[in-house]
Parts: C-alpha cells; structure tokens; sequence
C-alpha cells in the first residue's frame, strides 16, 4: 500500500503547540485518502516550534496530490495550533511543500494547495478552483469594512483586538497594549513621580531636563542643546521626522505679506525677496490644515490652544535651510504679525516654538496615522479579502501588511478614541485630531504615495540644489531596489499585460482598495484598475514602501526629535502672540506643557520609537510563502541590494553630528507593528 511520510511543523511563538487531536487527510487526482489520527506512542505531538514527522499509509493510489485538508478536534479544551507548514515525501520520493503559517482554532480545519503561486488562469481543474472561491468567501465574511469615523478610508470591522481574525492578532496582545507601554516607559525614564501633575509649570527650560534622559553623543542630546538655533531649526524640515512638508516656494502666497525689507538681513545674495524666489533659494511650509480645527477640551482645567502657521525657510550661501518669516495665523492682519529673526530674542523663539508645535500635530496625525497606518490598513485588508493564499501577490504582500491591522485596532481602541490616551497630553485630542484627518484625505493622492513623484511635486529633487536631504536621498534609494524586486516577480508571473489585465482577483484587489479605502475618490489618483505590468510593479512598490520605509522615516525618529519638549511641544497653553515686544521668557514657560502632559508626551515618543521584539526587517522573509527558486533568487539579489544601501548610509553618516539613519534598510521593519 502506498505510504507518504508527513512532516509537519508548528510555529515558535508563544501558545503556538496544542495537545488537541490533529486528523489529515491527502486529496489527490485519482481520490481521496481516510482521514488520519496524527500521533506518536509516549510523544508530546505539536509542541511549540517542533518539527514532527509521520507516516501516512493508503489503501489506494491517490495520484498528484492536490490538496491536504487538516483537522483538529478538542482533547480537553480548546487549544488554537500554528501550523507553519506541511511537507510530504510521495510514494515516489517527490517533495510537496503546503505553506500554512495560519492559526487553526476551536473545532477547526484547514485545507491547503501546495506552495506554487498560481493565478486564476493557472487553475483549470474544478476542485482548486473550487477550494480558490471558497477561500475568498470565507475571507470576505471575516475582513468586514466598517467606517470608522465619517470620511475616513474605510478600515476593519472590529470593535476591539479580540474581535479579530485570529490570523492578524499579536502574538501576545499584552505586548501592544498602548496604556501599559505608555506607563512602562514613564517608569523606564524615571519621569513616573510627574505624570499625574496637571496644570503645574516648569520653572524655566532647564527645568525640562528633569524629565530628560541624558544618553550622550544622540540626536535628542543635540536636539536639547541646539533647539534654539535657526540651523537646527531649518534642518529638522529635511531631516527630522517630519521631512514631508517642506516645498520649493515659487510664489509668494498673497496671505503672507512678508517683504524684502523685512528680510534683508537674512538674505546673503544681494538679491530682493522676489528675485531669490526666481532663483528657487526661498521655501515654504504651511499648516493651513490646522486652520479652525478645534483645540482639546476634555480637561476643563487647562486652556489648550493651535495655531496654523506659515513659515519662510531660505537656503543660504551654505546651502542649508534656515527661517526668515513666520506669520502664526492664515489671515493677513495687525493682529497677526509676521515675525523674523531680527526681533526679540523670544518674539522669534515663540514663534519658532508655535511651528515645531504645529508641525507635531500634522506629523502625529496625517503623516503618521493617516499617510502610513490607515493606508496600509486599506491595503491590508483589501489584500485579504480579494487575493487567495495561492496568489502571487498575496505571497508577495502578506509579511508587509504583519499585525497592522492589529495595531491599528488597538490604536481605535486606546489611543486614538473619544477619551483615548492621545486625549491626555495633544492639543488636536478631543476631536480635532479627527477633523484633521477628514480634512487631509482630500488631499491624500496616489502620485503622493510614489516617493520619486511626491519629492519632485514639492520642488525638492535636485541633489545639487538641495545637497542636505538625506530623506529624499535614502528614500530614492531604497524605493528603486523595492522597485526593481517587485518587476522581477512580476515579470515571473506576468508574461504579458494582458495577463495582468485578465488578472480579476488582481483587479478586484486595486479596486477594493479605490472604492473602499479611498472612498471612491476620482481625485485621490488612485487606480481602478491596472492594465500592464509597470504600473503593477509600480503599484507594489507604493504598498511596500509605505507599509516599510516610509513609516520607518516618520515612527522611529519621534524620540530623537520629540524628547525635548520645547523642540515639539503636544500642547500649548497660551495663544498665539498678537503683537511683537511683550514676550518673555516667563510667559513662554507657561505657554508650554505641563508637567503631566510632558511625561504622557514622552512615555508616548519613547515607546512609539522602539522596535517590536523578534523585529522583521525588510528584506526579511522567515515566512516561507513562495517556494519556486526564480523568486527565492529575486528574494536574494533584493536583500544584497538593502546591504549595499546600508554601506551607503553607514559611510555617509561616518563622523557626522546628526546621523541620519532611518531609511537604513536594517532599521525599516517590513511592516506597520507599532
């Protein structure tokens, strides 16, 4: 009789083994094999991260074996399995690879195809285009779309972690719990004994350093000592971690009636004001965004308070940026003066201060949450529900889109919620946070998520113009070798556009992500459908570098950038100044956070900038959903390709003062986790 040896194996996180009941059973060609008992005499079967072995005997000749259907029945109690995968040895000596890496859970069961990528065309026999359907099905039922909030990109219906899918949950769910993080680092920095003290002021700035951890020769260290200088100030637009919004200034906006005279001791060229907007030296950022969204009220105690300022950057004979012009307000007036480096030394300070604050929100809230969580979150659950495990491009996409629906889950519930943690220390908590975002969809595009096209839409591509942009340059870097690994798959499964044209579970994926997660929006940009290889290669690149690099830029800098609260502060207590001369160092200390907000910001910044524990980084597929060698080749030339960038970077950063690291491919986690 025919006997096949199964080779099974279980996955190494924690509560991965079971002690239930495991039952296989071999579909094949010529029919179908009994269901069996998989179990070893004195054996502990499937224990975590065991790799076990059997022999599987028939009664018959099976023929190709197509399918392998596992299942699993109580012992005592209900006990969830990770199956990583199943190999079988055919009568014939053949090797068979099911890649499972999914949980099996209650009295559940599973059926696998074998590990080759197949499209829908590649499938003709009616029993794996049947198992293909029923997949999509299952999946559509549980990846539900809900509205989060009104005009938000759509994302999972799930009230709580738990509700979802045990497939896309933590590991350990206590290990993403944000209030227990957010306390735990308070307790790591030794700032705990100020996080209850509401309302109380720090003395002056060097007061602030009671609550900031020393660690000699970083970026927060330098941050702390050089946060009043323009130059630090200037750099942060390109290098900090909110390098998104600054833009070659081509016109002077009338709403900010600012004049050569008012900045000619800040000019080095001899040049009127207009004449160096011509010459592309003069730039700009503008929080327009945060004109009339409603500042926190959920603590009666403390006004809080936005501004939505404008601020006129200029490149110097040294060709590094530097501020000429800040004006706190959008409307021109006597009330809202434009302020400039040749005030008061805390006239300048202040307004200085109102932007880094400004800059805080729309980082936190479009750059961060919207630009990089809720758009992989679209990308990830459109992913789900319209493309079979079978799919190449699920394969290709799955380990970028690890446990982020998860995060962003528990962010709904803990963070980000009416009465949420990000209520506690942010001046856009109670609500405004959320007008922000309904506002930026608008503006959230496609060609705003292709990084070479959003670099060079803001007038910032020249290495020659600007030479100190170490985002774009790194970004460029590692957006083509992401790109040059997508074509190559690909090219393995597209022989043609036509093929990609045909593709429906393809389409129907892209349009998932425009109807549901762009809310139908013709002016996002974003496709339909897509129609040729490129623009498929094009639009992996998008989901994997959003999903990797670009959230690394924005995430993992937060504490170098953020730590020192008057360099970014969540809150301010005191509106904008209306005229010029009355500032002082005093009412400065007290438009700035108090203690209690500056501990909750901090625990925030410290544990939103630390790596998850077993961290994958891109490049890294411990996974293994492919199986045929062309892409495990292609896998190989793309990590050689990450390891030269990582030379790059190291060799560039060689003796510098202020690192920039970020976009290191060692340091870009595959996927949004945190």
């Amino acid at each position: 009789m025919p006997s096949y040896t199964v080779t099974v194996a279980t996955g190494s996180q924690w509560f991965a083994g079971t002690d239930d009941y495991i039952y296989l059973s071999l579909i094949g060609s010529a029919g179908c094999s009994e269901k069996h008992l998989l179990d070893k005499a004195f054996y502990n079967d499937f224990e975590r991260g065991a790799v076990d072995s059997y022999d599987v005997t028939v009664d018959e000749e099976l023929g190709e074996i197509q399918l392998v259907k596992i299942e699993k029945r109580k012992y005592w109690l209900h006990d969830d399995w990770y199956l990583k995968y199943i190999t079988l040895k055919t009568p014939h000596g053949d090797y068979i690879e099911f890649p499972c890496y999914r949980w099996i859970t209650g009295e559940g069961e599973i059926v696998l195809r074998d590990g080759r990528a197949k499209l829908a065309r590649d499938d003709q026999i009616h029993l794996l285009k049947q198992h293909r359907r029923k997949e999509l099905e299952a999946r559509q039922k549980q990846y539900r779309w809900m509205e989060w909030n009104p005009g938000f990109p759509l994302s999972i219906d799930a009230k709580c972690h738990k509700d979802l899918p045990r497939d896309i949950q933590f590991d350990s769910e206590k290990g993403v719990d944000f209030v227990l993080n957010y306390s735990k680092a308070m307790e790591n920095l030794f700032i705990n004994r100020f996080m209850h003290m509401f309302q109380s002021s720090w003395n002056d700035f060097a007061d602030f350093e009671k609550i900031f951890v020393k660690i000699s020769n970083t970026i927060s260290e330098r941050v702390k000592n050089h946060w009043q200088e323009d130059l630090m100030f200037g750099y942060q637009f390109l290098n900090g971690c909110n390098p998104v919004l600054i833009k070659r200034c081509t016109e002077l906006p009338q709403k900010l009636p600012v004049t050569t005279e008012m900045v000619e001791c800040s000019l080095e060229r001899n040049l009127s004001l207009e004449q160096e907007v011509q010459e592309g030296n003069i730039f700009i950022v503008d929080y327009e965004l945060l004109d009339g969204i409603d500042a926190n009220k959920t603590d009666p105690c403390t006004h809080q308070f936005l501004a939505a300022p404008i601020c006129l950057l200029y490149k110097n004979l040294a060709n590094k940026i530097v501020p000429i012009a800040i004006q706190l307000n959008q409307a021109p007036g006597e009330k809202n003066p434009i302020f400039l480096p040749s005030d008061a030394k805390y006239d300048w300070l202040l307004a200085k201060i109102w932007v880094r604050s400004s800059d805080f929100h729309v980082h936190q809230t479009i750059t961060h949450l919207l630009r990089t969580h809720l758009v992989s979150e679209v990308f990830g659950i459109a992913m789900y529900r319209q493309l079979p495990a079978v799919h190449p491009i699920f394969k290709l996409l799955v380990a970028h889109v690890r446990f982020t629906i998860a995060i962003n889950t528990k962010a709904r519930e803990q963070l980000i919620c009416e009465y949420g943690l990000f209520d506690k220390a942010n001046a856009t908590g109670g609500g405004g946070h959320v007008q922000m975002v309904q506002r930026a969809v608008q503006d959230l595009t496609y060609s705003s998520l292709c990084f070479p096209e959003a670099i060079k839409a803001r007038g910032m591509d020249s290495t020659e113009d600007i030479p100190y942009y170490f985002y774009r340059d790194d970004g460029l870097l590692v957006w083509e070798a992401i790109q040059s690994f997508t074509s190559e798959v690909v090219g393995i499964y597209y022989e043609d556009d036509q093929v990609v044209v045909e593709d429906q579970e393809l389409q129907d994926f892209v349009r998932d992500v425009y109807v549901y997660g762009m809310r139908g929006r013709k002016a996002s940009g974003f496709p339909k459908s897509i129609k040729s290889r490129e623009k498929l290669s094009e639009y992996l690149t998008v989901v994997i570098f959003t999903a990797s690099a670009q959230h690394a830029a924005v995430n993992f800098g937060q504490y170098d950038w953020c730590s020192w609260i008057p360099n970014a502060p969540p809150t301010m207590r005191a509106p904008p100044p209306t005229a010029k001369g009355v500032v002082t160092i005093e009412q400065i200390v007290d438009t700035l956070p108090d203690r209690g907000r500056s501990c909750w910001h901090l625990g925030a910044v410290w544990a939103l900038s630390q790596f998850q524990e077993n961290e994958l980084f891109l490049g890294m597929y411990p996974e293994e959903h492919f199986i045929e060698k062309p892409v495990k080749e292609a896998m190989i030339r793309f990590r050689k390709n990450l390891e030269a960038i990582v030379s790059v970077i190291a060799e560039r950063n060689k003796n510098k003062k202020l690192p920039y690291y970020y976009l290191s491919p060692d340091r870009i986690p595959n996927s949004v986790a945190i």
